[in-house]
């Protein structure tokens, strides 16, 4: 079922992305899914000579890159410390320089394909819900220098009132190295790119079935058959059932955003002085920014399951006057919702499995990891990279799920309770 579009796309500049209309019968490189990370690996395989495809099985970017919030951020879903627990110092280090390489990517690519996507490198801050949560943030700054030599500014009650206009928030992590975008200006952009490298981008094409193996995969699809030696998987949270082995591994949890009408130039001044993306400690977080055009975005998990946008757009309304009460009567102008892909420990993943390449499971933390793997997915098939650090992690399944999320509900009152225990 389709989603209803969002303020991104409504208002990125319009770009005539090249799609073709025939299926061929036969390429090299067959890419599942029409987002940054197949578009990025279709960009690094097709500039290096490879017959490539990029099948979507809706429209270039509907899905969560055409979706999210825009936010570049380092790091991942998963707590730093909990990765350097379970990893070690080496692994926990290179993955964390891995995020930062990100970043640098896009900021590289963005340059490189002059795209316009109103890229800028903002800063991030993450807002303390409660007093006990700054604990929590202090001792996530101190993890960041001891361990991985990365610097942030701890902001107590009062200094955090210089960066946001609101009494909600017990101080804030202030993160230099995040950046924002325009998430649909930069797929479409993206698109471009992948297109004038040489790749073939396809619409309207859903992927039934994989077959066969590595050398001689055949793909069933809405429009037919093709045939490939390889096959790359990039779909995210909107993975199905397509290929059991992944499907039993993502989870496609829902997450939604509301923009309200252009705010004054003086308001905004007083609401987010420099214009930074925020975030907040709660478990079923929001997360809020300015857009390019002045507008409050401002989203979070309303719900845990995809759809619900009316019931997710009246909850977060309550919650962004709760946060900034001089909002209290300005008009919501669009409600939209995605789907992000989660997994059990909270990092992507990236790698193969009997011959099929994957990339996918960005845990809402995907604007900038899902660009540099899609890129570093490619290079490595080619044969031109090493596979990342990250794909040395082992991929756990999610005991008793086979794609259909059941818990979801469940995992939404868990993490409420907790919220309200914290």
């Amino acid at each position: 079922m389709s989603e209803p579009p969002g303020l991104w796309s409504a208002t990125a500049p319009r770009i005539d992305v090249p799609v073709g209309q025939t299926l061929p019968s036969e390429v090299e490189v067959a890419i599942i899914g029409g987002g940054y990370t197949g578009l990025a690996a279709a960009r690094a395989m097709a500039r290096g000579g490879a017959r490539v495809a990029v099948l979507e099985r809706s429209t270039i970017g509907a899905g969560a890159s055409g979706r999210n919030g825009g936010m570049v951020l380092p790091g991942f879903k998963a707590d730093l410390g909990r990765v350097l627990r379970r990893h070690g110092r080496a692994t926990a280090r290179a993955l964390f320089e891995e995020s930062l390489e990100a970043i640098r990517f896009v900021a590289r690519l963005i340059a490189e394909e002059t795209i316009d996507c109103d890229w800028r490198r903002s800063g991030h801050l993450t807002l303390a819900a409660k007093p006990s949560h700054l604990s929590r943030l202090r001792s996530e700054q101190q993890l960041r220098a001891r361990e991985f030599g990365y610097q942030t500014t701890l902001l107590g009650p009062t200094e955090v009132r210089t960066e946001i206009g609101s009494h909600h928030y017990a101080g804030g992590l202030l993160d230099p190295e995040a950046g924002a975008l325009q998430p649909a200006a930069f797929v479409d952009g993206l698109a471009v790119a992948a297109c004038r490298a040489g790749a073939l981008l396809l619409e309207q094409v859903e992927v039934l079935a994989v077959r066969g193996g590595p050398g001689a995969f055949r793909l069933e699809t809405s429009r037919g058959a093709v045939a490939a030696r390889r096959v790359v998987v990039a779909t995210n949270g909107y993975h199905g059932r397509l290929v059991p082995w992944l499907a039993s591994r993502i989870v496609p949890v829902g997450s939604f955003i509301i923009a309200t009408e252009p705010l004054a130039p003086g308001l905004r001044a007083r609401l987010i002085p420099h214009n930074r993306t925020l975030s907040d400690t709660w478990n079923l977080l929001h997360y809020f920014r300015f857009s390019p055009d002045g507008r409050m975005v401002f989203g979070g998990r309303a719900g845990f399951t995809p759809g619900a946008v009316r019931r997710s757009a009246t909850l977060l309304r309550r919650a962004m006057v709760q946060v900034f009460p001089e909002l209290s009567g300005t008009t919501v102008a669009y409600a939209w919702g995605g789907t992000l892909g989660f997994t059990l420990d909270q990092l992507p993943h990236v790698g193969e499995w009997q011959g099929i390449a994957y990339a996918l499971g960005y845990c809402g933390h995907g604007v900038a990891f899902s660009t540099w793997l899609g890129d570093r997915l490619g290079q490595v098939l080619l044969g031109a990279a090493p596979w990342p650090a990250l794909a040395a992690i082992p991929f756990p399944a999610i005991p008793f799920y086979r794609g259909r999320p059941w818990f979801l509900p469940f995992a939404g009152a868990y993490y409420g309770l907790r919220d309200r225990l914290s």
